[in-house]
């Protein structure tokens, strides 16, 4: 029986971490949509939806990608791959959302 153990278990985490490098892909992904949404937009639109400015949004959606490349991947998303998905959802779900809204934006 333990023959059984020995080998499902190396297919069980070859499963896990392709399930982990998809999502850390995936949060750079995400990431890397959202600067270029945020670069081809005008800067007065954020201060008509009441956010941060164009340019900090920039910096932090490309401080997001590059730490969604760095600490996700293979080794999954980790605390800094977490706070990356996270800003680039928030510009997604949020910020977007709200340029879309008062018609700065097609996208």
């Amino acid at each position: 029986m333990p023959e059984l153990f020995d080998s499902a278990l190396p297919f069980a985490f070859e499963i896990r971490n392709t399930v982990w490098m998809v999502v850390g892909y995936g949060a750079a992904l995400l990431s890397l949509i959202a600067a270029v949404h945020c670069a081809v937009q005008k800067p007065d639109a954020f201060s008509a939806v009441g956010t941060l400015s164009k340019g900090a949004w920039m910096g932090l959606l490309i401080i997001s990608f590059a730490l969604a490349l760095l600490f996700g991947g293979f080794n999954g998303l980790g605390l800094f791959g977490l706070i990356a998905l996270c800003a680039a959802l928030v510009y997604l779900l949020d910020v977007r959302k709200g340029i879309r809204d008062i018609g700065g934006s097609v996208y």
